[in-house]
């Protein structure tokens, strides 16, 4: 009698990322490892910039004694998105775009470098304390979002072997 082995499925594509020199971002060797703890980001310029770094650095590690260096270059905008008859802005967008460059320490060169950008939104249709609020956890939310996708990106383009 036959059965079926799910083991198989399991261990062939395993085979097949091995086969091609996929190596796990937290595994062994990989950039997780090598950058866990090796960034030195940038001392933040406002409360976006400190939000910022602080999701950053929970992502990387703090740093003790650092191999990279990361400057960063944090702009945001604010767009009124519904706009009602009488002229009320009633939700905002907040586009946020980032620009970094990551230096080695040792030779100065920049080992990863571009943009990543993204956007969030807020309704204004509440009180003014309210309205604030909304507005600072869209600020905050955009700061995680915006680190989540440059250490994705870090992590798909430095290579740990250098």
């Amino acid at each position: 009698m036959s059965s079926f082995n799910r083991r198989t499925l399991l261990v062939f594509p395993l085979a097949v990322l091995a086969a091609c020199g996929f190596t796990p971002v937290y595994g062994p060797g990989g950039t997780g490892a090598a950058l866990r703890g090796q960034v030195n980001v940038a001392a933040p310029e406002s409360v976006n910039g400190y939000l910022l770094v602080r999701e950053l650095e929970d992502r990387l590690g703090r740093p003790v004694n650092p191999t990279y260096d990361l400057g960063l270059v944090l702009v945001t905008e604010t767009q009124g998105q519904a706009i009602t008859a009488s002229d009320e802005t009633t939700r905002y967008s907040i586009i946020g775009s980032l620009g970094y460059a990551l230096t080695s320490k040792t030779t100065g060169a920049v080992v990863a470098s571009g943009d990543v950008q993204n956007f969030t939104g807020y309704s204004a249709t509440g009180t003014t304390v309210e309205t604030l609020a909304a507005e600072r956890d869209a600020f905050e939310r955009l700061m995680v979002i915006l680190a989540d996708q440059l250490v994705a990106t870090l992590y798909s383009t430095v290579d740990p072997s250098e």
